[in-house]
C-alpha cells in the first residue's frame, strides 16, 4: 500500500506527498529535470550559476529576505545542481511549512536576476571552483565523467568553466530557463506531519498562477564510448587513480542487479572487497570506494583510490583481481544472501531520512514515471541470482573495455 499522494496542476506541475505522523520536521522541494547536460557549450555552468541566482533577488524579495525567510525559524533552505537535476528545498517546523512553500515557488519561478549580484556571484563561483581544484579526490571524479563522455554533454562539469562563468549575463539565464524549464517536468515533493488536503490547498494556492511552460527540447544519447587512459602530473602529495565503464542507465533492468554488485564490491561499508583488500590486507590506501551513477539514457562505473606514487601499480592490480574474481567465479549461497541481505538493509536504513525520501520521490517521478516501492525492491533484490551477477561483472567487468584516469605528484 502506497504511503504518498500525487496530483497534477493545470500547468502540468505534479505534486506528490508523503504524510509521516512521527515527526514535527517537514521536508519539501521543486526537482526540476534540467541540469548541465542541457547547457550548450558557451553555457557551461549556467544551470549550476542559476541554482545560485535563485537566492539572490526575486519580483518581491532580496536575497536577505530570501536567506532570512526560514532561517529565523531554524528552518533551512538549500538547493543542489547535477548533470541532469535541480533542486531547491527547504526543511522547516511544520507550524512555518506554507512559508517553505511560498518560498520555493518565489525562488524557483520568480527571480529577477540582478545585474550587480551576477557579477558578485561570478567570483563566488570561481572561488569555489579554485576549491574544487585544491581538492584532487573531487575533481578527479569530475575529470573523469569527461574522460568517459568525451565531447558530449554529459562530459560538462557542473561547475563550468572559467571563460564561460565570467560571460554570463542577465540574458543568457533567461534564455536558459525559456529553452528548458518545461511544468510538466517539475515535481513539488513533500514529506511531512501535512494533511494532503493542506498540501493540495497550499499548491492551489502557490502553483496554479504559475503559467504552463513546454518546451520541444529533447536530450542528444550518449552512444559514443571509447576507452581512454589519461594521466596527469600535478602539484600533490599523493596519487589519485579512477578506473571505470560504461554501464547502464536508470530505466535498464539490470541496473539493480548491478548496483547489488557495485555495493558488493566497493560500497560504503568496511567490509566491501575493495576495502578488505586494499586496505586491510594490504594497507595502501586510506579511502576507495565504486561508484555507480545512472543517467536517463547511460551510466558509469567508477573505481577510485588515493595512494603512494610508488603504490600505484600494485593497487590497480589488486583492483583488477577483484573484478576477475567477481567475473570469473559465482557468489556462492552464503555469499550471496549476505549481499542480499546488507544492500536490503541499508536501504531500509536510508528511507527512514526524510529529506532523502522527498528528494528521491522527485527524482523518482522525473525519470521512471513512478515512485518505486521498497518492498518491490527488496523482491527484485532477493530474486537476483548469482549467475546474472556473474554475466552483469563479465559484461561491465570487461577491462578491455575500460578507462583510466591517474593524477601522479610532480
Amino acid at each position: 500500500m502506497k504511503d504518498y499522494e500525487i496530483f497534477t496542476l493545470s500547468n502540468g506541475l505534479r505534486v506528490v506527498h508523503r504524510f509521516v505522523s512521527h515527526t514535527k520536521i517537514a521536508h519539501c522541494g521543486f526537482v526540476l529535470d534540467v541540469g548541465s547536460r542541457d547547457e550548450h557549450p558557451e553555457e557551461h555552468g549556467i544551470a549550476h550559476f542559476w541554482e545560485h541566482m535563485a537566492f539572490k533577488g526575486t519580483q518581491k524579495r532580496k536575497s536577505f529576505h530570501i536567506i532570512n525567510r526560514l532561517e529565523v525559524f531554524g528552518g533551512e533552505l538549500n538547493a543542489y545542481t547535477t548533470k541532469e537535476k535541480i533542486c531547491f528545498y527547504a526543511s522547516i517546523l511544520d507550524d512555518h511549512y506554507e512559508k517553505a512553500v511560498d518560498l520555493l515557488a518565489d525562488i524557483t519561478f520568480n527571480s529577477t536576476f540582478p545585474e550587480k549580484e551576477i557579477e558578485k556571484e561570478k567570483t563566488v563561483i570561481l572561488e569555489e571552483m579554485s576549491m574544487y581544484e585544491d581538492s584532487p579526490e573531487e575533481s578527479v571524479h569530475e575529470d573523469f565523467e569527461e574522460l568517459i563522455y568525451g565531447k558530449h554533454s554529459l562530459a560538462h562539469t557542473i561547475l563550468g568553466k572559467n571563460n564561460t562563468v565570467k560571460s554570463f549575463q542577465k540574458k543568457h539565464f533567461i534564455d536558459f530557463l525559456k529553452e528548458n524549464l518545461d511544468t510538466r517536468k517539475i515535481i513539488f515533493s513533500s514529506v511531512g506531519n501535512i494533511p494532503v488536503s493542506k498540501v493540495k490547498k497550499l499548491a492551489e494556492k502557490y502553483f496554479s498562477e504559475i503559467p504552463l511552460r513546454a518546451v520541444k527540447k529533447k536530450r542528444s544519447p550518449f552512444n559514443a564510448y571509447k576507452p581512454r587512459i589519461l594521466v596527469v602530473n600535478k602539484k600533490i602529495q599523493q596519487a589519485h587513480c579512477i578506473l571505470g565503464n560504461k554501464a547502464y542507465s536508470i530505466k535498464d533492468e539490470k541496473r539493480l542487479p548491478f548496483f547489488m554488485l557495485i555495493n558488493l564490491l566497493g560500497g560504503p561499508s568496511m567490509n566491501s572487497r575493495l576495502n578488505m583488500s586494499l586496505r586491510e590486507k594490504h594497507g595502501l590506501v586510506y579511502n576507495v570506494e565504486a561508484n555507480y551513477n545512472s543517467f536517463v539514457d547511460t551510466g558509469n562505473l567508477s573505481i577510485y583510490f588515493g595512494t603512494e606514487k610508488k603504490q600505484v601499480e600494485k593497487s590497480l592490480n589488486l583492483v583488477k583481481k577483484e573484478l576477475r574474481k567477481l567475473k570469473d567465479n559465482p557468489l556462492g549461497s552464503l555469499q550471496l544472501h549476505t549481499c542480499k541481505e546488507q544492500l536490503i538493509g541499508q536501504l531500509a536504513m536510508a528511507e527512514e531520512s526524510n529529506i532523502s525520501f522527498m528528494q528521491m520521490m522527485g527524482k523518482s517521478l522525473l525519470d521512471l514515471g513512478q515512485i518505486e516501492d521498497l518492498n518491490e525492491i527488496f523482491k527484485k533484490i532477493r530474486k537476483t541470482s548469482a549467475l546474472e551477477l556473474q554475466e552483469i561483472a563479465e559484461e561491465i567487468f570487461d577491462e578491455d573495455q575500460f578507462s583510466y584516469l591517474t593524477y601522479l605528484p610532480e
